[in-house]
């Protein structure tokens, strides 16, 4: 089955006070395109973030994010005591010696001093919580790739509606192309006849019908674009990343299409191809989202 390259997966994982967030968004891109938005803590594993998202994502434009939310009452920042006491001390001294009042809000003035909120510890990324974060990441691509497949298999039921419309039109050209046939030697005739006094040799006039019904006839390209037909389905088959060559296939067949157009001398024949190509159109749209 093939994916799509279009898709989204979360997960969340608790390690003691934290949640560990992990959001992957993904869209269609010729190759792998990787933006990384990863909390400080986790920068020091961005390298090996970067390979199980690439190895499992293959190709893309991908935007990673990974963040962390505390409980705010456990992360409240403490008050450093000693350093308040020490503060405390010298402004009292700096007071006393210069002759000026005393704050009358002494804990409003300490607690704007240099350091006394803050933190002096410097946290390490630990082996128990980047396993954590590791699952978060590990579920979050598990998510995506899930929600890939779920638009692959839509993908893949709309490839092969388009592919058995236009094996159906392929199908309703052949009553116009064998009537066709008929209609040449006739209105050639015809036109011969209303000519006068044109004497023509009917042998030779065979042998140019036959030369210019050659090189009008369709059945190579039915039979290439048959081939390939049948050939995107097989390719489809195969399972994902095969994205790239179901585009070439779609190429072929136009190809294949687009000859036929310019050989159909038929009004009838011509509102098919048009029908065909509009249909190839619409793969041509969807499969840039294929894996």
């Amino acid at each position: 089955m093939i994916q799509s390259m279009t898709g989204y997966g979360k997960a969340v994982v608790v390690y003691k006070d934290k949640k560990i967030n992990v959001e992957i968004k993904s869209l269609n891109s010729k190759q792998l395109d990787l933006q990384t938005r990863i909390a400080p803590l986790y920068r020091e594993k961005e390298m090996e973030i970067r390979q199980m998202v690439s190895t499992a994502l293959e190709r893309g434009k991908v935007d990673f994010s990974l963040w962390i939310e505390r409980d705010q009452g456990i992360e409240a920042t403490p008050v450093n005591a000693a350093l308040v006491e020490n503060y405390y001390q010298q402004l009292k001294s700096v007071a006393a010696k210069v002759g000026i009042p005393e704050p009358e809000d002494w804990i409003y003035t300490l607690t704007r001093m240099p350091d006394v909120l803050t933190k002096t510890e410097q946290e390490v990324l630990t082996d128990e919580e980047w396993a954590a974060g590791r699952q978060a990441v590990v579920q979050a691509i598990d998510a995506l790739v899930s929600f890939r497949k779920q638009e692959g298999a839509a993908l893949e039921k709309k490839f092969n509606e388009k592919i058995d419309n236009i094996e159906r039109l392929l199908f309703e050209i052949e009553p116009y192309e064998k009537s066709r046939v008929e209609k040449i030697r006739q209105r050639i005739v015809e036109g011969l006849q209303q000519i006068p006094g044109v004497e023509y040799d009917k042998n030779r006039l065979e042998q140019e019908l036959i030369y210019y019904i050659e090189k009008l006839d369709i059945s190579e390209e039915k039979q290439r674009l048959t081939n390939h037909l049948k050939y995107f389905r097989e390719t489809m088959a195969d399972g994902h990343g095969q994205g790239k060559k179901l585009g070439f296939i779609a190429q072929e067949m136009g190809r294949e299409i687009n000859t036929t157009g310019s050989k159909s001398n038929q009004a009838e024949m011509q509102n098919i191809v048009v029908q065909m190509k509009d249909e190839l159109e619409q793969i041509k749209e969807q499969v840039l989202n294929a894996l």
